[in-house]
């Protein structure tokens, strides 16, 4: 059984509903993850659209995810930190979660919700810290990876 990351609100390569985008109320959707690798002592999320006119668009990354939590909820707060918990600064230049929000006409983006199980509890990162940065970093501390694939258009 492999590593597994769903939300309760769209399936795999499902639209992602309005209310999790720029339309809507741009809260982040509900994440459930499950089989995690042996040794995590920590996750980091990575959001990205590599459909954006301009290339990949990162849109999310919360980091130093306590290897024993299993979720995050539908609106996580978009504060640099939350608790122990730590958000990125998105493409959009705020932190936290910036939702689906693709150009009027570009048809069908897909949005890369990647969970990285990290071998260390902290990612030794300043403050504030890029997306992009969050994600070169917690590549080289990776024990395995669970994605989730939702869709937006406009």
């Amino acid at each position: 059984m492999s590593f597994t990351l769903s939300s309760a609100a769209f399936p795999p390569r499902g639209r992602i509903p309005a209310v999790h985008s720029c339309d809507g109320d741009n809260a982040s959707p509900p994440l459930v993850w499950s089989r995690t690798p042996a040794g995590t002592r920590s996750f980091a999320l990575v959001c990205t659209d590599p459909d954006a006119p301009v290339g990949t668009w990162y849109h999310w990354a919360v980091f130093d995810i306590p290897g024993d939590l299993e979720s995050l909820p539908m609106g996580f707060a978009t504060e640099a930190h939350v608790g122990s918990l730590r958000q990125a600064i998105n493409d959009f230049k705020r932190t936290g979660y910036g939702g689906p929000c693709p150009p009027r006409g570009h048809g069908v983006h897909h949005y890369h919700f990647r969970l990285l199980a990290l071998s260390v509890a902290h990612l030794e990162l300043p403050d504030p810290v890029e997306c992009r940065d969050v994600e070169r970093e917690a590549t080289k501390h990776l024990l395995g990876q669970a994605e989730l694939i939702g869709t937006y258009a406009r």
